[in-house]
């Protein structure tokens, strides 16, 4: 790989931005397609296809074979609140190939002792979150049932095009929550992307069993993501691309 090349990608990957590189097997010669680029790219289809599965692969198009190299960002896991559901949630989050990061102020929750090996943030949303890279490639979780905390970071997580937003709380609690983010300016429309009660409705009563209903959820959203409709085929006189088997 030529050296602006790498530069130019190692760029995308440190800004948290997904990017293909197109290697033509015939040349060897590679190009780098940012994500924001795809749709204006002869090869769209095909690379909007594995962007949204996160997989590499071989294609066949015009110009002969080329190998599609995609490099997504790692999925993170962002929850405020180092409650019981956060100590079953975190473990099953990293078992699933998050990055899980914990944010509570209340320092006698948010400690090492109470969360090995995770994450963990003692600060407040609105100085602990800017920091986390939180984009379309993260799952959201506000878990502390205080309206000064999770409010702030719902707001927050809202503004960043999360794929997962949720929060803990019976359905007249996430009513009273929604009057309070519509008094801050947010439209009914954002505040609907909120999943609340969190979690599948599995009957989940303990906290680890509410953990796993949070992340069935979680990976449910993930998952119609990735298996959405293809974008329309090409217009006639622009090129289009068949994956190889």
């Amino acid at each position: 790989m030529k050296l602006d090349l790498l530069t130019a990608l190692n760029g995308e990957r440190a800004a948290r931005r997904a990017a293909i590189v197109v290697t033509t097997m015939a040349s060897g010669a590679q190009r780098l397609v940012k994500a924001a680029d795809i749709g204006r790219d002869p090869l769209r289809s095909l690379l909007a296809e594995h962007l949204r599965r996160g997989k590499s692969g071989m294609v066949e198009c015009a110009q002969g074979r080329v190998f599609l190299t995609v490099y997504v960002p790692a999925p993170q896991l962002v929850i405020t609140g180092a409650v019981h559901i956060s100590q079953a949630l975190a473990p099953i989050g990293k078992l699933l190939g998050y990055d899980v990061t914990i944010v509570d102020p209340r320092t006698a929750f948010a400690s090492s002792e109470r969360f090995p090996d995770v994450k963990m943030i003692a600060e407040w949303p609105d100085t602990a979150l800017p920091p986390l890279g939180i984009d379309h490639y993260t799952a959201f979780v506000a878990l502390t049932h205080d309206p000064k905390i999770d409010d702030p970071a719902l707001a927050y997580a809202l503004s960043r095009d999360c794929f997962y937003i949720g929060a803990l709380g019976s359905k007249k609690t996430h009513a009273r929550r929604v009057e309070r983010l519509k008094q801050q300016g947010l439209t009914e429309a954002e505040i609907s992307r909120i999943h609340a009660p969190i979690g599948l409705s599995i009957g989940a009563v303990s906290p680890s069993e509410i953990a796993v209903a949070i992340m069935a959820q979680i990976t449910e959203r993930l998952r119609a993501e990735s298996q959405a409709e293809p974008p329309p085929r090409a217009r006639p006189g622009q090129v289009e691309a068949t994956a190889v088997s």
